[in-house]
């Protein structure tokens, strides 16, 4: 049985299914082919269904309920991981400032309205687009996540405010950022897709080093160290179980984005 697998060139992706991709692992009574795209592309195609299995967004996610059910599995949930508002040059005018996102659907952008909902002057980019368009003017301000958290002094940039930390001392919960997805229509495999994932991830901690030219071959930043922090930081427990703390997570995210209105 084929069946599209579709997930975002970051590093904490392409390192949990590089194993499922090259058949490290056996996925019988599956094949699965590889979409890989930015996560913002994805969760604009999910809307139509594009792909099985898919990344989302978790704000993403929660308004395609309908289509697509969450996976225990594969999810990028975390502390100290979330998303931050950068700027070349401070202080700033935050009312005032172009401030660059990494897409309308993110969970960064959801956070960053349920931060500040006043903001008027956002501009929706690639999220590899944020750091040089800082540094080179075009946007007084950013929203950066994925590698860009480690890399942001290289471009001149000064953190105004870490957005996964304001979350966590709100709510005391880890920050839902992505997940992964399965289609309605495949809905009794659920089980056994989440089962791969999670033979996947327990083989790439095992052969850290097989997937590593899988993973370059996709990455915005080719340092290894680079690489090895964000995959320290992005998988780790719920990427195996989002278990009771990580539902819970979720949940508080969409109550408070239904209360302000924002979904």
């Amino acid at each position: 049985m084929m069946v599209d697998l579709a997930f975002s060139p970051c590093p904490n992706d392409t390192y949990i299914f590089h194993a499922l991709l090259h058949e490290c692992v056996a996925t019988a009574p599956f094949r699965f082919t590889a979409r890989i795209a930015d996560v913002e592309e994805l969760n604009a195609k999910a809307a139509a269904g594009a792909y099985g299995v898919t990344k989302l967004s978790f704000a993403a996610y929660l308004g395609l309920k309908e289509r697509y059910t969450l996976l225990e599995a594969g999810a990028a949930l975390g502390f100290g991981c979330g998303p931050m508002l950068v700027a070349g040059r401070v202080p700033v005018n935050l009312e005032k400032a172009r401030i660059a996102v990494p897409g309308r659907h993110t969970t960064a952008y959801l956070l960053l309205r349920l931060w500040n909902n006043k903001l008027r002057h956002i501009e929706f980019v690639r999220f590899d687009e944020i750091l040089p368009g800082i540094a080179a003017g075009r946007f007084d301000a950013g929203l950066i996540i994925h590698e860009g958290r480690f890399v942001y002094p290289d471009y001149g940039c000064t953190q105004l405010v870490d957005l996964g930390a304001w979350w966590e001392t709100q709510t005391g919960l880890p920050i839902p950022l992505g997940c992964i997805a399965i289609r309605e229509d495949l809905i009794e495999h659920k089980a056994a897709v989440e089962d791969l994932i999670r033979d996947s991830l327990h083989y790439a901690r095992q052969h850290p080093d097989v997937g590593r030219a899988f993973i370059k071959s996709q990455a915005q930043e080719l340092d290894d160290a680079v690489i090895d922090r964000h995959i320290a930081l992005y998988v780790n427990d719920f990427s195996l179980a989002l278990g009771d703390q990580g539902r819970r997570a979720i949940a508080v995210l969409e109550e408070r984005a239904r209360c302000q209105e924002i979904l």
